[in-house]
């Protein structure tokens, strides 16, 4: 018999709540216009897509002219990077632990004349303070940093180092696609230049996300050939789609209490009974202010590609680390960057759990990982 499917990877995408899907279909059916049209059908599409920029700004803490629609995160972290680096040459400081969409473009800019420099994390995954203020004190060109990683569910503390980059002028946009929709963002108070999100991490709809990026700053278009967004992200705006994206962030918004403490219910009792019974097994960056549902756990003597398999057959949903990093074979940058032993680093797996995994489902999750986790030791 198959067994029925436990979703641990929410990290990787979100299913969509009913009320986003009837959004998008009720946007779709009333607010089909082209916004930009000067007639009653584009301005009622025009009013959807302000309101839904309005609503989503107020809860991100932000004002509605610093919001730009993009496709997701990926386009969001190369608007960003591309978009707010001067001139073709200097260093651009990042962490070893990147999100592959932030990593991939500071090497292509590497390939263009920039020099990367790798800022250090401590064995939990935590930015070294002070080797960032050193980076700063040099002039970088720009400096970025995930907000909270998307494979140990570290966030960082970036408000003063945000600070200090504001008043030298230095850019320092931040990737928050894990963290928007999971933990309260206020993109104000951070002091950050821009920060990415991405609706299906929170229970949106795919394709779509958007950049904050703050008042004052330089933001050169990656795409020409219209005037929509501020002229900075040109082509005709997803209306439903945005709007379904504002739905799921007020419901999260609404309900982000009860939802934190179910996550961070259902990932406690996951780690304490997985590092009771399958011991030895250790939780990577648990040391760490974490994000209240993700947790990445090494399990020593057993093969993590195997063990993601193993449990994929056993009706687990897990992940090796970033999705968009699957089918690499090389160790999880992160968790190199935070000095871990490479048997360690090989014997993890990534879990991720939803506000609606109860926790009769993590008991017999437990049960099904610790049954393969044993039989993969004694194999």
């Amino acid at each position: 018999m198959i067994p029925s499917l436990i979703d641990l990877d929410h990290n990787a995408t979100t299913r969509p709540l009913p009320e986003v899907v009837e959004e998008y279909a009720r946007a779709s059916e009333l607010a089909w216009g082209n916004p930009g049209s000067r007639h009653g059908l584009g301005r009622k599409a025009r009013v959807l897509l302000e309101n839904s920029r309005e609503e989503i700004a107020s809860i991100l803490g932000a004002f509605p002219d610093e919001l730009i629609f993009t496709s997701g995160g990926t386009e969001a972290n190369n608007l960003a990077l591309r978009g707010l680096v001067r001139g073709s040459s200097g260093v651009i400081g990042l962490t070893a632990g990147e999100h592959p969409c932030v990593l991939e473009t500071c090497r292509d800019l590497a390939n263009r004349g920039f020099s990367l420099e790798w800022l250090p994390v401590d064995s939990a995954g935590r930015l070294s303070r002070c080797a960032v203020e050193e980076l700063l004190d040099r002039q970088p060109k720009l400096v970025t940093c995930i907000l909270a990683h998307n494979e140990t569910g570290v966030i960082q503390d970036l408000a003063p180092m945000a600070a200090t980059a504001s008043a030298m002028g230095i850019p320092f946009p931040v990737d928050g696609v894990q963290a928007v929709g999971k933990i309260p963002v206020n993109f104000r108070a951070l002091g950050v230049t821009s920060l990415a999100f991405a609706a299906h991490k929170f229970h949106g709809p795919r394709g779509i996300g958007g950049l904050l990026v703050r008042r004052g700053a330089k933001l050169n278009p990656l795409l020409f050939g219209g005037h929509q967004e501020s002229e900075k992200r040109p082509g005709t705006e997803a209306v439903p789609l945005v709007a379904a994206m504002a739905m799921a962030l007020s419901l999260w918004h609404r309900d982000s209490a009860q939802r934190t403490a179910a996550m961070s219910s259902a990932r406690d009792r996951l780690e304490a009974r997985l590092l009771s019974r399958c011991a030895p097994a250790y939780v990577n960056g648990g040391e760490a202010v974490r994000l209240p549902n993700t947790s990445n756990i090494a399990f020593p003597g057993v093969d993590g590609e195997a063990l993601l398999v193993a449990l994929d057959l056993a009706g687990v949903a897990c992940s090796l680390g970033s999705t968009c990093a699957s089918g690499s074979t090389e160790p999880a940058p992160a968790l190199v960057a935070m000095g871990l032993p490479r048997e360690r680093i090989a014997a993890s797996v990534r879990f991720s759990v939803g506000y609606d995994n109860d926790l009769d489902q993590i008991d017999d999750t437990v049960d099904r990982i610790t049954t393969v986790v044993n039989r993969l030791r004694s194999a």
